[in-house]
């Protein structure tokens, strides 16, 4: 696939970031189906720092937010891309911002959690061999998580 037509950059977001987290995930529900989780990522997202690409027409194409869990660990807490958008580049700059984002605030370690590999589904089949193709390794498993 190509990239996007008028690729931008990640931007730090400042206002309606759960709006945007809300309008991202509604387009994701294989993986955000559950209103309940959504509604957690919405409101968590509102205070979260937040990073986005937009489309050549300004049109969220993807997101990501950050949670500090220690000084030296920062958290993927969420991130989505847009179905028609996924495989172009959007969502390795997003990590790779995160990590300069952490990094500038001190954190040694960019983190994400996702389901694990004992789970079959497809959808997190995917989602597993991005976070490994951008460098992401499976440290710990939580099997009653």
């Amino acid at each position: 696939m190509k990239p996007l037509s008028d690729p931008r950059a990640p931007v730090p977001v400042l206002d309606g970031r759960g709006a945007l987290c809300r309008e991202v995930l509604a387009s994701l529900p294989a993986w955000f189906g559950i209103p309940e989780a959504v509604e957690a990522y919405v409101a968590a997202a509102e205070g979260l720092p937040m990073l986005a690409c937009f489309d050549s027409a300004g049109r969220a194409a993807g997101f990501l937010s950050l949670k500090a869990n220690t000084a030296a660990a920062t958290e993927v807490h969420v991130m989505g891309v847009k179905p028609g958008l996924r495989r172009r580049g959007i969502g390795r700059v997003l990590i790779e911002a995160a990590a300069r984002l952490a990094a500038a605030e001190g954190a040694r370690f960019l983190t994400v959690k996702t389901l694990s590999s004992a789970n079959s589904d497809p959808n997190y089949a995917a989602t597993r061999a991005f976070y490994e193709a951008v460098g992401f390794l499976p440290i710990e498993e939580l099997p009653t998580l």
